[in-house]
């Protein structure tokens, strides 16, 4: 336990403070992973085996993104600037994000990140406002995407372990996600500044290399491998410590899931003898503070590795918009 608290520590702080972690956070999750599942006698062929077959379907879609946007770029370019500009830069953003949110639990998450990470390549956004439009559109997108099990991975795990029909999730949590959905939407308005894209394609960025697409590719796989790694090597400390909590307790302490698999915690912490409260304490916990950080969830992974934005990047806007939005919804699961 003592080994599995420090390498919890590790991950929470060092890519923050370390340059050399955060540029290359691939690599150290991956080894934080191997660490943890070994000192938690987690490691065995069974999970190398998973950690081995997890990352495929999320890596070929990245490859696949990026190899689209390399051949498709001009098109897609004209298009989606022509829309921003029929609907005003503002509005057209502030749709996108609360549109591809209810839309991620059809598509799934992982197609819907790709889609924002197209629109993102061809809007004219200064840093900034990058960061935060794509922060906001990855917590739309990891909300709505849990409204049903083809969605995502931790919808997929929930419903299988309840043992629920196809509406169960929108039934239980729909009343709270769409309108965080939409409140997203709001606040890409307020926080997001586009620049006028009077000067045509100007904004776009350049054509990638097959060798940067491959590499980017090569990278998420590792990342989501260590992730895997990461989840199950701390199954002990969540059995050990957080399993018996009051609702309340679970709700907070699911902000782990910013930076460890939130499907692997909800597979570990959800049951069947639960009641509907407390299943829906945890997985709102578990998907709001999934945004907050680049690990927490994988429309934030592919985001982020695409559009090359840093772990403190990510956490300077994703915490304080995660953790104000976990308060809201304190107050409206425990106290109304």
């Amino acid at each position: 336990m003592i080994g599995l608290m420090f390498i919890l520590i590790s991950v929470l702080f060092l890519p923050f403070s370390v340059k050399k972690v955060e540029d290359n956070l691939e690599v150290f999750l991956f080894i934080m992973g191997v660490a943890a599942a070994s000192f938690s006698g987690m490691m065995n062929s069974h999970l190398i085996e998973k950690a081995l077959i997890d990352p495929i379907n999320i890596t070929i879609a990245v490859l696949l993104a990026g190899l689209v946007t390399k051949w498709a770029q001009h098109p897609l370019e004209k298009s989606i600037l022509s829309l921003s500009n029929l609907l005003s830069p503002r509005v057209f953003l502030a749709l996108t994000v609360i549109i591809l949110g209810l839309i991620s639990s059809i598509i799934t998450a992982i197609i819907a990140a790709i889609v924002l990470v197209i629109i993102i390549n061809v809007l004219p956004l200064d840093r900034q406002s990058e960061i935060r439009y794509t922060i906001l559109a990855c917590f739309s997108i990891g909300l709505g995407a849990a409204l049903t099990p083809i969605g995502e991975p931790l919808s997929t795990i929930t419903v299988s372990k309840l043992n629920e029909d196809f509406f169960y999730l929108f039934q239980l949590i729909g009343w709270e996600v769409v309108p965080a959905v939409i409140l997203f939407g709001f606040l890409t308005i307020i926080f997001v500044k586009p620049h006028k894209s009077s000067h045509g394609l100007e904004s776009a960025q350049k054509t990638e290399s097959y060798q940067e697409i491959l590499i980017r590719s090569a990278k998420i796989y590792l990342f989501v491998m260590g992730l895997t790694f990461l989840g199950h090597g701390f199954e002990p400390l969540i059995n050990e410590y957080i399993l018996e909590l009051h609702p309340m307790i679970l709700y907070w302490i699911n902000m782990i899931s910013a930076i460890l698999d939130n499907a692997t915690l909800a597979a570990a912490e959800i049951s069947p003898a639960m009641n509907s409260e407390t299943i829906q304490a945890i997985l709102l916990g578990l998907l709001i503070s999934g945004g907050m950080l680049v690990p927490g969830n994988i429309p934030n992974i592919i985001a982020a590795s695409k559009l090359n934005i840093t772990s403190k990047e990510w956490a300077q806007f994703g915490v304080p918009i995660g953790l104000i939005t976990m308060l809201i919804y304190f107050v409206v699961l425990f106290i109304f």
